[in-house]
């Protein structure tokens, strides 16, 4: 090197190098330290690589040090951490190989270019063997984050399929990665790798910090296998070896959780498996997953539209209709109010559209075809309305209201389903444009369900009543209603987004009744309460625990979750907090009850401990 930083001891200081002034010297130098880097065995190389990995986060798309031979170093220094374990162990060596497959992924994540650099300098191989777990879990995650940016475009994802085991590692990994971060990392609170530590939380915090941390890189292991899979899940010639009725199955419980909530993780690889023709027969064939996309469709998940898309594809096709419809209308036709979700547009029509093609020789069951005919005469009576006097429209609107009025009357009392009758009655009559008011409408009805315990009918209401509220999803109390619901069929990441969402409209709501502005609190106790409950039940390592025998109430303290006795796990009976409600024509807006005909507790009361 030819400028050395006067008070600087090391000859070939790198960051002495980044100060050269002379751009042509600078490049120079840059370019024989990657070369010289992986054949030295001095200490200290740990920093240098360090400052690197930090240039490619903050700056991925600069072409320098790609010109430089920056991945023909990074994949050398992989090997060697590989092949020399003294040296790995020297000083603070160990910490490279995971700096090196990060700085190949960031470099490689935005630009098709510095892919193909890095293929053509051959950083698949050794990438491939951390994601064997030559090495530990923390260097898979960043070894399968990079071979999903390689994967990602066309040009480069042969060079990463013609390993032909990487596809199935991924999948052993998208299956196996909570366990090993749990068992290896997590539950060791006292024998944990100093280095994991350190890459964890930068040296920041105690053992709760780093167990948040892994919490979170066990998710990314996990989403970011899923991401190189989907990859695979493309190309026509892989998806049978994806469709294995066993990884298909863990698919749906693949969510990412609360921690990673920008990957849309199994379901997104189910979406792109269903758009195959291949790909739909086995997955017709698990009614498990079906059953799953259902609830993931009828639900506030963000990636909601995606089921919605696997539903209607398999529905669509003649192959795999008859094995889903009877499991798939319910749902869309719950869903079938829905004028747009994110990008789609009229979705509501497209649902309309697909259930109306369905060919005779799917043959559906009576109670699904009665279903599909209750949905085409609802548009018929929706295309009457607009030929009718507006009079009319007023004169059965004001109808509907007294029916409705009727069945709060009926509620009150304690009649429950004297209520549901008029709630239906009242359905009938309301004009289909009148939004607001069917709104109300289906989520009383939605809550006098709950409280005959028919929780799947709760579910259908109050999905119907949100998919016809502006904004979609956005109607506080039936979100309430459908957590406590599928609270009751146990389905707790439902329940749990549900939650989540109800109190977050409470927060702004200008509604007195779910206002908590005024009282002190942030949150409503009892969605809180529920919220904590079903953290515990959706937690990401549960399964992980449960195996290990370690799941009891001390262990569960120490998440720092907050939560409550272990009888809690036990099922509580769901009873009404917010109960009936109006539209917004001033009437009988609310009735706050602590308790119904049926001797149903209220929710509160179920909870205390």
């Amino acid at each position: 090197m030819e400028k050395i930083h006067s008070d600087c001891p090391c000859r070939e200081c790198f960051f002495c190098v980044m100060k050269e002034t002379n751009p042509t010297k600078r490049r120079s130098n840059i370019r024989k330290f990657f070369r010289d880097l992986p054949n030295q065995d001095t200490d200290g190389q740990v920093l240098p690589i360090s400052g690197i990995w930090n240039t490619a986060m903050s700056h991925p798309n600069d072409p320098e040090f790609i010109d430089l031979g920056i991945f023909e170093c990074m994949a050398a220094i992989i090997w060697k951490g590989l092949k020399n374990r003294r040296w790995l162990s020297q000083d603070q060596n160990v910490y490279i190989p995971y700096y090196a497959a990060h700085i190949i992924g960031s470099y490689t994540m935005n630009l098709e270019e510095f892919a193909q650099s890095a293929v053509q300098a051959g950083v698949v191989p050794p990438l491939v063997e951390l994601l064997r777990g030559r090495l530990t879990w923390v260097e898979q995650r960043v070894a399968v984050r990079a071979l999903g940016h390689l994967a990602t475009y066309p040009s480069t994802f042969p060079s990463v399929a013609e390993h032909g085991e990487v596809l199935d590692l991924a999948m052993q990994l998208a299956l196996s990665s909570l366990e090993i971060v749990y068992s290896h990392f997590y539950r060791s609170t006292d024998r944990r790798p100093g280095y994991h530590c350190d890459l964890l939380t930068r040296g920041m915090g105690g053992s709760e910090m780093e167990s948040r941390k892994a919490e979170e890189w066990a998710s990314q292991l996990q989403c970011w296998s899923l991401q190189l899979i989907n990859c695979f899940a493309f190309k026509s010639e892989f998806v049978s070896d994806i469709c294995n009725p066993t990884f298909l199955m863990e698919l749906p419980g693949m969510w990412g959780g609360l921690v990673n909530e920008s990957s849309p993780a199994g379901v997104g690889l189910l979406r792109t498996i269903c758009q195959h023709r291949l790909g739909r027969g086995p997955v017709a064939d698990c009614p498990g997953v079906i059953d799953a996309l259902c609830n993931i469709a009828r639900s506030s998940d963000d990636w909601q539209y995606m089921a919605i898309d696997c539903l209607l594809w398999l529905v669509q096709d003649s192959s795999t209709c008859h094995k889903v419809i009877d499991k798939a209308t319910p749902t869309l036709v719950d869903l079938s109010d829905l004028s747009s979700l994110g990008d789609h547009k009229r979705l509501g029509d497209t649902i309309f559209n697909t259930l109306q093609s369905i060919a005779p020789s799917s043959t559906p069951s009576n109670r699904t075809q009665e279903l599909l005919d209750d949905l085409v005469q609802s548009r018929q009576r929706a295309k009457l309305e607009k030929t009718m006097p507006k009079e009319d429209l007023r004169i059965k609107q004001a109808a509907a209201l007294v029916v409705k009025l009727e069945g709060n009357s009926l509620f009150s009392s304690g009649n429950i389903t004297g209520a549901v009758k008029k709630y239906s009655e009242a359905l009938e009559i309301c004009p289909l444009k009148s939004k607001r008011e069917r709104v109300v409408l289906y989520s009383n009805r939605a809550q006098c369900y709950l409280l005959l315990q028919q929780p799947w009918l709760a579910i259908s209401d109050a999905t119907r009543a949100l998919c016809m509220h502006s904004p979609v999803n956005r109607h506080a109390k039936s979100l309430w209603r459908r957590a406590q619901a599928y609270d009751m069929i146990g389905l707790a990441k439902e329940s749990l987004l549900d939650a989540i969402l109800f109190i977050n409209e409470c927060t702004g709501s200008t509604d007195p009744e779910l206002s908590v502005k005024n009282t002190g609190s942030k949150v409503p106790d009892y969605a809180e309460r529920l919220v904590k409950k079903q953290m515990r039940k959706a937690w990401l390592f549960r399964d992980a625990a449960v195996k290990h025998g370690a799941v009891s109430e001390d262990v569960l303290l120490g998440l720092g979750l907050g939560l409550g006795q272990e009888g809690e796990d036990s099922e509580w009976e769901t009873a009404s907090e917010s109960d009936i409600e109006d539209d917004d024509n001033g009437e009988d807006v609310m009735h706050s009850r602590k308790g119904t005909s049926g001797g149903y507790n209220s929710l509160i009361e179920e909870l205390e401990p």
